[in-house]
């Protein structure tokens, strides 16, 4: 049996650190994930090189809000007029009026990166979006895709689990595992801490769901296939306890943002530093500075987590 699932690279910032999913059966498609509006060349690509028609296309599924996985939404609403958008209920006012996350995300790449990163985002009419319930199901050519909300990376965040092909889309509830990680003696895959309702005890609990489900395999926005998910569960809990140590030290230290930053920054490079030696995997400089922007990134996350924690203890219940 042929493989259901195309793995689209839409070559965010660099190639294969983000992908989209275009999914299958009988005469009926769903894309999962569609990253950014500079990604709609290699998404339509896809359905070309597939045979699919417009028509075909039933279903446009975003695990959740973030631009660099639903950036696109509103375009493929307008090229695909019969799909609907099918979004958790936090991520669906948003893509119904994305005007809060457009002025969020603006403040922090200003005018000029967000319009090189993410370009236009359109809005998705109300009666175009899907809200399905925590454990629910909808049939994508009479196979059930089944819907898991998973909190830890966003609250507004859900994975989806083909249970034909036993296949979890995992968007970032499973970490990140791109394929330059993979070129050890053992592959490295990582938790995902970006801004901004990064959750650690949540974490765990959306990587213990995941591997419960016992799938073949999962799906990773970033990036592709993982097939070892007993493997992936292990060095997620491993890794996010380590993590959890940076945060705790955050949390005990009278510093401003800035320090706090500084701090989780030099503790995730030791951290990727240390992982990548022990599997002999030795990045490029092109290759770090790509890494280099998740490292940025996560830092951010668990410092904005930490920062809010503290204000929650300084006021007291």
């Amino acid at each position: 049996m042929a493989d259901p699932v195309t793995i689209i690279d839409c070559h965010y910032v660099y190639p294969q650190t983000a992908a989209a999913f275009l999914l299958g059966y009988k005469d009926e498609y769903a894309f999962i994930e569609n990253n950014t509006t500079h990604a709609l060349p290699y998404l339509l690509k896809a359905l070309e090189e597939r045979g699919v028609g417009k028509e075909q296309v039933k279903y446009i599924i975003i695990t959740h809000v973030h631009l660099d996985h639903a950036g696109a939404t509103g375009h493929l609403a307008q090229t695909f007029p019969l799909a609907k958008v099918v979004a958790h209920p936090r991520a669906a006012r948003h893509v119904i009026d994305p005007s809060r996350l457009i002025q969020s995300a603006r403040q922090v790449y200003g005018d000029e990166l967000f319009d090189k990163l993410y370009g236009q985002i359109l809005p998705v009419p109300p009666d175009r979006v899907l809200i399905p319930e925590d454990r629910s199901m909808l049939y994508l050519g009479g196979v059930a895709l089944r819907f898991f909300y998973t909190r830890g990376h966003a609250n507004h965040h859900f994975v989806i689990f083909d249970e034909a092909d036993q296949t979890v889309y995992t968007g970032d509830s499973f970490g990140i595992g791109y394929p330059l990680l993979q070129k050890g003696s053992f592959p490295f895959i990582y938790p995902s801490t970006t801004p901004t309702d990064f959750d650690p005890e949540e974490a765990h609990k959306s990587y213990d769901l995941i591997a419960d489900l016992k799938p073949r395999r999962v799906m990773l926005t970033h990036f592709g296939e993982w097939v070892d998910v007993e493997f992936g569960r292990k060095e997620l809990h491993r890794l996010l306890l380590e993590i959890e140590e940076i945060y705790k030290d955050i949390l005990s230290r009278d510093i401003s943002y800035e320090q706090a930053h500084s701090f989780a920054q030099a503790g995730f490079e030791r951290l990727f530093s240390r992982e990548l030696e022990r599997r002999g995997i030795y990045p490029s400089d092109e290759e770090w500075k790509m890494l280099g922007i998740d490292l940025n990134i996560n830092a951010q996350g668990l410092v904005f987590s930490a920062m809010r924690q503290k204000k929650k203890n300084h006021e007291g219940p």
